[in-house]
């Protein structure tokens, strides 16, 4: 059985991230990578995902985002490389293929255990398998007796096989309202959403958003120890989404209320047949390699943590959860942050034993 420093769980921007702040408190991680790349969920999101931040506020510490045009947005497959190259550079052993199936405590180690049956021992373990694994699929109304086909927007890559046919995006946020506006384009849409949708404008006077975020330090602000929940997402805008929901294109509707066969009842009692639902409707953690390992998730599957650090259970950490301290922390401009601050609280506690 080999012996660790830090596995890290996850070789995406939050373990690359982790990894990172790690070596530079003088600890030696591993990172365990399911799949056989490093670039964590960036190569399965739809093809057309640009970020909602400029290159410029898009990087992970140590490496900038490359490219000239450092106010561009850049798009999903420009992420894939930049992580491809992060890893390359990052001077830590990476081990793609390694899928952990099982964590369990072992004195004042962990024992990890590997799909095939390798097992390995570390003094800690720092989460960082995102949320990609596991869609969230809200029970709405009707849902489960819908007779059409039903999606999340993690199944969905491009608009060409929906050409022509009616479909419905749930959803309120930025890739619900993105999904939206280009399945518009040749399929007839529906946003369906509990409320308005609520508009950020990507400049400022004369700025990007994200300047104003930074300069302000809202975006690394610990919000997440006096809100429970993130607050309501803006879709962040150049003014073409906004122009084309105002275009009807998608047009946007209350949530529907029900469903008979393949027809959604919308609230004023319509009843329309519609081919398609995609769910928009976010993620959750994607944790069960911790579920073996007593007092790490709570009974709905999430982690009991404070910013970052699990509670009751020493040496674990967790860092990429979508709202672990600040409306950064699952972003490639603001989980670098939060991976520092994990790895100085790991350091300490492992300086303690």
């Amino acid at each position: 059985m080999d012996n660790i420093d830090v596995a890290v769980i996850g070789g995406g921007q939050s373990g690359l991230a982790a990894a990172h702040a790690l070596l530079r408190r003088g600890l030696r991680p591993v990172v365990l990578e399911a799949s056989d790349r490093t670039a964590g969920s960036w190569p399965h999101y739809y093809d057309s995902l640009t970020l909602f931040s400029p290159a410029r506020y898009s990087s992970l510490p140590g490496m900038p985002f490359p490219g000239a045009d450092r106010d561009r947005c850049p798009h999903r497959d420009e992420v894939v490389a930049y992580l491809t190259a992060y890893a390359e550079h990052l001077d830590a052993e990476i081990r793609t293929g390694s899928r952990v199936t099982a964590i369990q405590r072992v004195g004042d180690a962990f024992a990890v255990e590997l799909e095939g049956g390798a097992r390995l021992s570390a003094r800690a373990v720092v989460a960082a398998s995102g949320t990609f694994g596991r869609p969230h699929r809200p029970a709405l109304p009707g849902l489960e007796e819908f007779a059409g086909q039903v999606l999340h927007a993690a199944d969905y890559r491009e608009p060409a096989p929906f050409a022509g046919r009616r479909v419905v995006v749930v959803g309120a946020g930025n890739s619900a309202v993105q999904i939206a506006a280009e399945l518009a384009e040749t399929a007839r849409v529906t946003l369906a959403t509990r409320g308005p949708v609520k508009f950020a404008a990507q400049r400022v006077l004369g700025r990007d958003l994200h300047f104003w975020l930074a300069r302000t330090g809202l975006d690394i602000a610990p919000l997440g120890r006096f809100l429970p929940r993130p607050p309501t997402q803006l879709v962040i805008d150049d003014g073409r989404y906004r122009a084309a929901l105002a275009a009807g294109q998608p047009d946007r509707r209350p949530l529907f209320t029900g469903a008979d066969g393949a027809k959604l009842i919308w609230p004023d009692g319509e009843r329309e047949e519609v081919e398609t639902i995609v769910l928009a409707t976010g993620y959750r953690p994607h944790l069960p390699y911790l579920a073996p390992l007593h007092g790490a998730l709570d009974s709905d599957g999430n982690p009991r943590r404070r910013e970052g650090v699990a509670i009751g259970v020493p040496g674990l950490a967790f860092v990429g959860l979508e709202w672990q301290r600040s409306l950064s922390s699952n972003s490639l401009r603001g989980v670098g942050r939060d991976a520092e601050r994990v790895a100085r609280r790991l350091a300490a506690c492992l300086a303690r034993r």
